[in-house]
């Protein structure tokens, strides 16, 4: 279940938190690519990548233009690979976008024969109190709900056959 957390920063602006976790019957190192996978972020998104590593599977100092449409408003969010430790952690910072800040932690834990897997997206937004409210009442269960299809369809994908289809050169 998504938990979120709001932080009140030191020089001002709120730093919003939104976490949660799910257990993959599959590798670690099978749920950590998969993770990686540009196409699969692509179909959680709902968005493309149309600059730098546009399709495979990230790895540190990659960068990442998407496009799309979200809120009924044209989007642009640059991706910044900025951390990796395969296959245990990685990190996705916001170069370019809407959000004040954006950062994302992706965590793996083998736990006997299955992974747990821990997200943590970390955000602020401009505009003050205007955009506090935007915060806590539209992004904050917007993320949340994005993780949470993002673990059902890694979860799918590394339980099932699926992954193939992402990850053709690994056994």
């Amino acid at each position: 279940m998504a938990r979120s957390k709001l932080v009140r920063r030191p020089g001002g602006g709120n730093l919003y938190t939104v976490s949660d976790t799910v257990h993959v019957n599959a590798p670690i190192e099978r749920c950590f690519l998969l993770s990686t996978s540009i196409d699969l972020v692509a179909l959680t998104l709902q968005m493309r990548p149309v600059e730098g590593k546009k399709t495979g599977l990230i790895t540190m100092d990659d960068r990442i233009l998407w496009t799309g449409w979200k809120f009924g408003l044209p989007q642009r969010h640059e991706t910044l690979i900025t951390g990796y430790d395969a296959p245990n952690f990685f990190q996705d910072t916001m170069g370019k976008g809407r959000f004040q800040w954006f950062q994302h932690d992706h965590s793996f834990t083998q736990i006997g024969n299955h992974t747990l897997l821990h997200d943590k997206v970390r955000f602020s937004l401009p505009f003050g109190i205007l955009g506090s409210i935007v915060a806590r009442q539209l992004m904050v269960p917007y993320i949340a709900g994005l993780v949470r299809r993002r673990f059902l369809l890694l979860k799918r994908m590394a339980e099932s056959e699926g992954w193939r289809q992402y990850l053709p050169d690994q056994q």
